[in-house]
């Protein structure tokens, strides 16, 4: 099994929202028809950044790495980096 972490950006007000799941496609739906709460205020989201792991153990460090992030230039320059591939 395959695991993906990822970074939303909502396009109503450019926040973040950092997750894994292991079906990006479903997860992404999830978070745009309200079925996620932190997400549900804040639709539509968009995927801006995705990284794939072999081991759920390996996902979560490196999620709760970019949530301990907390910076929004951080972000962007990761999002930039990743687009520019």
């Amino acid at each position: 099994m395959e695991f993906t972490v990822y970074i939303l950006q909502s396009r109503q007000d450019g926040s973040f929202y950092i997750g894994y799941t292991t079906d990006l496609h479903r997860r992404l739906s999830e978070h745009n028809s309200g079925e996620s709460g932190y997400t549900s205020g804040k639709m539509p989201w968009e995927v801006v950044y995705s990284e794939k792991f072999e081991t759920k153990t390996a996902a979560i460090k490196r999620e709760k790495f970019l949530k301990n992030q907390r910076n929004h230039s951080f972000y962007e320059k990761l999002i930039r980096e990743y687009k520019a591939r």
